[in-house]
């Protein structure tokens, strides 16, 4: 399965780039891919399209040899990353945990691409995800004419990546029922998948794992049994240590997508990130970033996936009804409603920041404007 669309068949990879709305990861960076393969001369792990440096070095970045700048697709701990391909390369799954926004689908998608060369054998957990979504399913029409029979069996994208030897990717794991989560368990420890209507079995080939994805902030998900939690090696994706991090990897993205979305905006101009970033990392630490001034949290996450959505909403306001450049009335209403999903106590979070901290500080008068324009101050001080 490739993922192309019927329409772009036979297109070249830059030509599906094109068309597309947001092109797997193995045809966005389909160049940088090969030429981190024709350059790879160190041990692959069976069907691995490359080896595991190479896929390290195409998660965080360098140059290579022949003069190719392979771009960071993570920024962060090179550690974990390595500990992530390396658990690959073993018998053991890999589950990326953190709280919403630390690009665990992001980083499971590249995994994939570079690995296997498909990112598109995903599950996405939540809490209508049967058994069957995980392991296979029915042709029901030639079922009920036939019997089960193997033309009449579904391969799920689990399956197929265990016939193929493969990376299979699982969504929000924890958001699936408990029960269905446990179905991995034969997978994960016997390498089988048991067919038992066709008194059969699929037995992993060489170069088959799993990674799923979990956060761990999310209220009514689904605790992993401790049977299951054994199979998986855990790498906990964090935030972004430094503000200099996060304004890195929001300006990367932004560009990114403005590009792909083709908004005629200014790029370069993006000063606004920095100060979105601030607010966001202040709001979710409850201080200040001087260390000076203690606030609230609001109950939002406000994770740097927030940030860049806000930014490339603020990218839109400016490219269609402004002058081009982001400022501060283009991004105060995503500010807004990135803050306060709580209408009572979030607002109220929302009204002292803005009086507390943005109202002093030097420089950020435009801010503080525009979001007392949007009328959400319950003082309604101006």
């Amino acid at each position: 399965m490739t993922g192309i669309d019927p329409t772009t068949t036979g297109t070249s990879e830059t030509g599906i780039r094109d068309e597309v709305v947001r092109a797997h990861a193995e045809q966005q960076f389909a160049d940088e891919l090969t030429a981190l393969r024709n350059v790879d001369d160190r041990p692959r792990p069976p069907r691995w399209a490359m080896s595991p440096w190479a896929v390290s070095t195409y998660l965080l970045g360098g140059e290579l040899r022949d003069g190719t700048v392979i771009t960071p697709k993570y920024i962060g701990s090179r550690r974990l990353i390595e500990i992530a391909v390396a658990s690959l390369a073993t018998d053991r799954a890999l589950l990326l945990l953190g709280v919403p926004g630390t690009a665990k689908s992001w980083v499971s998608e590249h995994l994939a691409a570079a690995v296997s060369g498909d990112s598109t054998l995903v599950v996405q957990g939540t809490a209508g995800t049967s058994e069957e979504t995980i392991r296979y399913g029915w042709n029901y029409a030639s079922l009920l004419a036939h019997g089960p029979s193997a033309d009449a069996l579904v391969p799920g994208p689990v399956m197929r990546a265990m016939q193929s030897g493969a990376i299979a990717r699982i969504e929000e794991l924890t958001r699936i029922p408990a029960d269905v989560q446990d179905s991995l368990i034969t997978i994960l420890s016997e390498k089988t998948l048991p067919v038992p209507e066709l008194d059969t079995e699929v037995q992993a080939r060489r170069g088959f794992n799993v990674i799923a994805t979990a956060n761990n902030r999310d209220k009514g998900v689904n605790d992993l049994s401790s049977a299951l939690r054994r199979r998986f090696t855990t790498v906990v994706l964090p935030l972004p240590d430094s503000l200099a991090d996060e304004v890195d990897i929001v300006t990367r993205r932004v560009t990114s997508l403005g590009a792909s979305l083709d908004l005629p905006a200014d790029l370069e101009s993006l000063s606004e990130i920095s100060r979105v970033v601030t607010v966001m990392r202040e709001l979710r630490s409850g201080l200040t970033a001087d260390g000076r001034t203690t606030i609230k949290s609001p109950s939002s996450t406000l994770s740097t996936a927030e940030a860049i959505s806000v930014v490339t909403s603020g990218l839109s306001l400016a490219a269609h009804f402004g002058d081009g450049v982001v400022g501060a009335d283009d991004v105060a209403a995503g500010l807004l409603g990135a803050v306060v999903k709580d209408p009572v106590q979030d607002a109220v979070v929302w009204d002292e920041y803005l009086e507390t901290v943005v109202r002093g500080r030097e420089g950020w008068d435009d801010l503080y404007r525009a979001c007392r324009d949007l009328g959400s101050a319950p003082t309604g001080r101006a």
